[in-house]
């Protein structure tokens, strides 16, 4: 089920290439953003580009690392499903790689993942849900890192 959410969320954004997503804990999370990013703890969702070409010449998006843990406690907070949450996450990680990066693009990608939401039937996009924090003149989204998808 998911596999087949992911590929229409890809087609949606425009994404070409295959995408492969994990969902596991916390602490798996953890490890991928601490080796990866140098960033020592666990967040929802990780986006991984990609430029590679499969042998058989298929390309390769990149890879998603969505925490089951966190998803499962948003769902909760949040009053929707952890599927939903999964497919929410995926949506977001699959728009940064597509090349989009709503820390740096003035809310691009925050309306096109609203838009896609709505039209994939999801609850609250990720970038909605995230209040901004003014400071020094510009937004800056509370515990939301660079490629942090």
């Amino acid at each position: 089920m998911l596999e087949r959410f992911v590929a229409k969320a890809a087609r949606a954004a425009g994404l070409k290439g295959a995408v492969q997503v994990l969902v596991g804990s916390s602490a798996t999370v953890r490890q991928l953003n601490r080796q990866f990013r140098r960033k020592d703890r666990a967040t929802d969702v990780l986006s991984f580009p990609a430029t590679e070409t499969l042998p058989d010449r298929r390309k390769v998006a990149g890879d998603i690392a969505i925490s089951a843990d966190i998803a499962a406690q948003s769902a909760k907070r949040l009053g929707h499903s952890v599927a939903d949450e999964v497919r929410i996450l995926a949506l977001h990680g699959i728009l940064h790689l597509a090349g989009f990066d709503h820390e740096r693009d003035n809310g691009q990608m925050a309306r096109r993942e609203a838009a896609l939401r709505r039209a994939l039937r999801l609850p609250t996009a990720l970038t909605e849900r995230v209040q901004p924090v003014i400071g020094k003149g510009k937004a800056v989204r509370p515990r939301r890192a660079a490629r942090n998808a």
